[in-house]
């Protein structure tokens, strides 16, 4: 059984239980802080016993559902930290909004605990269990503010949307399990493939379909993007900032275990579906980002572009591809949640900051923060020396060395093209005046100093990039079979 190996997992669900079970005997004035201080105290210890076991050899445990590696291992410290940086953001936010409740934590507790699962998991029912956990914890996440309608239809969309795209990939599971004679585990599946000719397997074609289809939806890239601009925009915005980050590492965790272990024999027949996606997605994605004049839908159509790189990376199938989208992911990840805890830091007097004209003149009243703006705008947009110039031009690079010329000149153009909303954004904080004086701002010292250390963090990793791309690539050399 070898159960040591999900002990973060097994410790985070006797630590979310004992948070329901404990919260409401605390005292009333004491309830938010002591909460607060619980939940972070359980992510913190839960990071440390996953760095415990990092590096280390791969090894299976749970009668092989559940797998121990390097892989899993780097993308579940990514997603505690960035939680914990939102955790960090939301705080403020959530008080000042009414809308601090504890259940708002344990969702997002029980969404990281699904995403754990996903980075662990040896077997197709596991991922897809992982994959409910996070979506259902989404679903009332979003929907969290209830006396705001518009958060109550785009959680109706999400919930919807995300619904049949559940279904889809367990379709795709279904017919794989039938044409591989009852297999699920990921290995097993993958020695059954070894065997098979890909393109000449009408079954096999259409499994492949489906699952590529539930996986680019978890992605939000096109054609199964419509859910992500409405979503943005209706959720309250720390929930934005968490769903629009955090999640992404999980679906690229199910890339990896999926497609990359699981299906890495039948990459005939899935790379050619990402290529299309991918370069569909970049091309929606920056063109719609330039019609919008709300930050968090101009952010979510960015969003759509950013993911469509990831797939341009695991297309190619190689190490190389594949360690160049897992850097993607982690620095898009940070890079989002610094963004939108700039959003949240404007916001004020119950009113969010959601449209550009917000950023006006923001660097005559707070240039430090129009200075981390400006660092991940910046990288966000490609330009170096941020860390997003590095993450972008490594995935170009895979594909040049598979073969992509065209694809990868395509998506250089579409780079240039996207850049212009990143600079009309900066445009509007540096020169332009705002349009009413806003209140002052007053944030915690912790906020203050996650953001400050949130911004420099993508600037120092753009001048020092080789060792996290290095930690990529040696975590895949250990971990892909």
């Amino acid at each position: 059984m070898n159960i040591a190996i999900a002990l973060p997992e097994i410790f985070l669900t006797i630590a979310i239980c004992l948070s329901l079970l404990i919260e409401p005997f605390l005292p009333t004035d004491k309830r938010r802080l002591i909460s607060y201080l619980l939940i972070q105290t359980c992510l913190i210890i839960t990071t440390l016993l996953v760095i415990n076991t990092f590096p280390a050899d791969k090894a299976w445990g749970l009668n092989n559902l559940y797998v121990r590696d390097d892989l899993g291992s780097l993308l579940k410290i990514s997603i505690l930290l960035v939680t914990m940086l939102a955790f960090v953001y939301a705080r403020q936010y959530l008080q000042e909004k009414g809308l601090w409740k504890n259940e708002f934590f344990i969702l997002i507790l029980f969404s990281v605990l699904g995403m754990l699962v996903i980075a662990s998991a040896n077997h197709l029912l596991l991922i897809y269990l992982g994959l409910e956990l996070l979506a259902l914890a989404l679903y009332a996440l979003v929907a969290f503010s209830r006396d705001d309608s518009r958060a109550t239809e785009a959680a109706m969309k999400y919930f919807v949307l995300g619904a049949i795209a559940s279904g889809m990939l367990l379709y795709g599971i279904s017919i794989l399990y039938g044409i591989t004679r009852g297999q699920l585990e990921l290995s097993a599946i993958a020695s059954y493939l070894s065997t098979q000719e890909v393109l000449n397997n009408i079954p096999l074609l259409f499994a492949l379909v489906f699952i590529v289809g539930g996986i680019a939806f978890k992605f939000g890239t096109v054609p199964f993007h419509m859910w992500a601009p409405d979503v943005y925009q209706g959720a309250p915005t720390a929930v934005t900032l968490f769903l629009a980050s955090v999640p992404k590492l999980a679906a690229f965790a199910m890339l990896m275990r999926v497609l990359g272990e699981s299906l890495g024999a039948a990459q005939s027949g899935w790379s050619q579906l990402l290529l299309v996606m991918g370069l569909l997605s970049v091309t929606v994605g920056n063109l719609l980002a330039i019609a919008q004049f709300n930050l968090k839908r101009m952010l979510a159509y960015s969003t759509i572009a950013h993911m469509g790189f990831v797939l341009l990376a695991a297309m190619t199938g190689t190490l190389e591809g594949y360690s160049a989208g897992l850097f993607y992911t982690i620095i898009y990840a940070l890079t989002s949640v610094g963004s939108f805890a700039i959003l949240i830091l404007l916001s004020h007097q119950g009113l969010d900051a959601e449209t550009l004209n917000d950023l006006k003149g923001l660097n005559e009243r707070y240039p430090w923060y129009a200075f981390l703006m400006l660092l991940l705008l910046f990288s966000m947009a490609g330009i170096p020396p941020m860390v997003g110039f590095y993450a972008k031009f490594s995935v170009i690079q895979a594909m040049l060395n598979t073969g992509y010329l065209w694809p990868a000149v395509f998506v250089v153009l579409m780079s240039v093209v996207g850049a212009f909303y990143y600079l009309r954004a900066i445009k509007m904080m540096y020169f332009d005046q705002p349009e009413k004086h806003p209140p002052q701002i007053t944030y915690p010292m912790d906020f203050q100093i996650a953001l400050t250390a949130n911004g420099l963090l993508v600037l120092f990793l753009g001048l020092l990039p080789t060792g996290l791309i290095e930690l990529c690539t040696q975590a895949l050399v250990a971990s892909l079979p």
